[in-house]
């Protein structure tokens, strides 16, 4: 935990954060932590900055903040990811949060099994909790967005083309396709990377026609866990 996550019902009337459970318990294994002692923190969706722990014991650490610098900025990208089996989703969640993606769209794909929509990391508070991870990994407050659409078809046709309006529209997948583009810098971006082994060529065909241009990082067939990262790294 690079950074101390705080939470608005963490906060008290004198703008101090009172810390109980997992983060507390982080403090005391981790950090190390002892009565003024200053660490990085930052309010969730909200400012960055310092906090001085004023009291620390094993039941609850009261911490007064200074927190007067905004979060780094989100990459203006927008990834339509097919669901990853649960247990790579969990890892590909912090890392999404961590590099700082703006929207995530987790999507059904031929070849996503049917037994991964109904993992319980796909409720909401088993994705805020992947995502929280992230945060504190990266040092942001900014969760990402993110939407679950379990058809293909009626997403790409009917709800893509206002998601990806006015950005590049990029689709990794291997094969004979032009390399994929780097440093994009601040250019809107929709990236549609699919599962392990990559898109049918039907759903390939069906983001074509939405416009997506398809581009592939070479001969090797990466995890979706490699992949995720090093496109966004190329790209960004």
């Amino acid at each position: 935990m690079n950074l101390l996550l705080l939470h608005a019902d963490d906060l008290d009337a004198e703008h101090c954060a009172l810390i109980h459970g997992r983060r507390l318990q982080h403090l005391h294994d981790i950090h190390r932590a002892e009565a003024g002692q200053t660490l990085r923190a930052g309010l969730l969706g909200g400012n960055m900055g310092s906090a001085l722990i004023e009291r620390l014991d094993s039941h609850e650490a009261r911490l007064r903040l200074t927190l007067d610098r905004p979060p780094p900025a989100k990459l203006p990208l927008t990834l339509i990811l097919a669901l990853p089996r649960p247990k790579m989703l969990k890892r590909t969640l912090q890392t999404i949060a961590a590099m700082g993606v703006q929207t995530l769209v987790l999507v059904n794909s031929v070849r996503v099994e049917k037994s991964f929509w109904q993992t319980p990391w796909l409720t909401p508070d088993a994705i805020r909790e992947q995502l929280l991870l992230g945060l504190e990994q990266a040092c942001d407050t900014v969760l990402p967005n993110v939407i679950l659409e379990k058809r293909f078809k009626p997403f790409v046709q009917d709800r893509l083309p206002a998601l990806a309006a006015d950005s590049l529209k990029l689709v990794a997948h291997p094969g004979d396709y032009p390399a994929c583009p780097r440093a994009l810098d601040h250019q809107p971006l929709t990236l549609a990377i699919g599962p392990e082994g990559g898109w049918i060529p039907y759903e390939v065909a069906l983001l074509q026609e939405a416009g997506f241009t398809p581009v592939q990082l070479g001969p090797r067939i990466l995890r979706v866990e490699t992949a995720v990262p090093a496109l966004i790294a190329r790209l960004y």
